[in-house]
């Protein structure tokens, strides 16, 4: 990830190695509720990290930052970011918009955040993602937000192909409890969380948590509150020049775990696709030529 893209959480997670004892107890508290736990005083910081007021100005300064003033501003601009309207993007994308076609700015933007992407996910982390999806042992439920729904619905009808126990919860909140009841420990939930966060989707995954499910998370490079319940977190870069956020990252990841699934179980989703497309011969779906 370049250090234009990275996150404050993200320089903090790539000094954790370098830092003493006293500043790993700072950065786990900053973690812990981030980017608010960051926005208070030094003092206040410093008195709930349980560590001292210089504690807290050496590790700034040990993660690259000339002070805490300028720590704190990186981490006020990312929570405008993740706070942003269609409005407030567009108008910041209009501003320095350069003067050619909207296809290939459109086309430059999207490229970077897919070369952010491959960058920032973790081959292993991804591998044992799509082993959970494709444990036949396990429910896998999905849930998306009011854009990213769409996207959970085509990862859910991909998978209901591939494997029996594929659940899309309903887009009504109020029936959410009724799935989880039915949620065992060791069940996957799959939820899509970005920016202007949904308080609901966060209860969800926390309940399931609670239950002994493993919730495997596509946010943002600011990071969903679900992911500090979250076994894995695929973080897409979705800035375009646009009132919009981008979903084509996000949906690269989605389609990368789709084939790495049914590969992995490919004599039974081959059956399962042979039989599927039997009962589309017989409910005459598709139109045949001629």
């Amino acid at each position: 990830m370049s250090s234009a893209a990275k996150t404050v959480s993200d320089v903090i997670h790539g000094h954790f190695d370098t830092l003493t004892r006293a500043e790993r107890q700072l950065a786990e508290s900053l973690l812990d509720n981030y980017p608010v736990s960051g926005l208070g005083s030094i003092t206040t910081v410093a008195e709930n990290a349980g560590v001292s007021t210089p504690t807290v100005a050496r590790m700034v300064q040990k993660l690259g930052y000339k002070g805490y003033a300028e720590f704190q501003a990186h981490l006020h601009q990312e929570l405008e970011a993740t706070l942003s309207n269609p409005i407030a993007k567009h108008d910041r994308w209009a501003a320095n918009a350069p003067g050619t076609h909207v296809l290939n700015r459109f086309a430059d933007a999207i490229m970077s955040n897919l070369r952010e992407a491959l960058g920032d996910i973790d081959p292993q982390s991804f591998d044992q993602a799509a082993a959970l999806l494709a444990d036949r042992k396990r429910a896998i439920y999905f849930a998306g937000g009011r854009i990213t729904r769409v996207i959970a619905e085509y990862f859910f009808n991909h998978m209901q192909v591939i494997r029996q126990n594929a659940v899309m919860i309903s887009a009504n909140s109020s029936s959410w409890p009724q799935y989880v009841l039915n949620m065992n420990p060791g069940d996957v939930l799959v939820v899509f969380d970005i920016r202007r966060y949904e308080v609901e989707m966060a209860t969800l995954a926390e309940i399931a948590r609670a239950r002994g499910v493993e919730i495997v998370l596509f946010t943002d490079q600011w990071v969903s509150p679900i992911a500090k319940h979250a076994r894995h977190t695929f973080r897409s870069r979705i800035e375009a020049p646009s009132a919009w956020d981008s979903s084509v990252v996000t949906l690269f990841v989605v389609e990368a775990l789709i084939e790495a699934v049914q590969n992995a179980t490919w004599d039974e989703t081959r059956e399962r696709i042979k039989t599927l497309e039997g009962l589309f011969e017989q409910t005459r779906l598709f139109r045949k030529p001629g």
